[in-house]
């Protein structure tokens, strides 16, 4: 798999799982990943609280990279959508577990959700 990460030493530092980009050669196989939501098989119910959520979307989002034949070290790109800034901080230790020392082109942004129960949804890309 030719995938290139980029961190010009000009740039602040990067940060935990942190690539300031990364480059996906041609010829290279592209999984996008839609913004996946905690919600259990029912499609109807989704646990309170937002490590639970996050929880069940990391599996989510495992469960769909094994069905491409990839796992978490294909991921090239995430971005997270949190409903609150003070999610973080426990965002940031699933990201750790899930991804350990890979690193990845990552966005978090706070913003309002489409429904008020969801407390997370994260959009994904991987490559190999």
């Amino acid at each position: 798999m030719s995938i290139r990460q980029h961190n010009p030493s000009e740039l602040y530092p990067q940060y935990s799982n942190y690539a300031h980009a990364i480059e996906v050669a041609a010829g290279s196989r592209l999984l996008i990943i839609s913004g996946l939501n905690g919600y259990l098989p029912d499609g109807k119910t989704m646990p309170e609280s937002f490590e639970d959520q996050a929880e069940l979307i990391w599996q989510h989002l495992g469960t769909i990279l094994a069905s491409a034949n990839m796992d978490y070290t294909n991921i090239v790109s995430l971005r997270f959508f949190l409903a609150s800034p003070e999610f973080d901080e426990a965002n940031m230790r699933l990201r750790n577990k899930y991804l350990g020392d890979h690193c990845a082109a990552l966005t978090v942004v706070c913003a309002q959700l489409l429904d008020p129960k969801w407390k997370i949804e994260i959009e994904a890309m991987a490559a190999e």
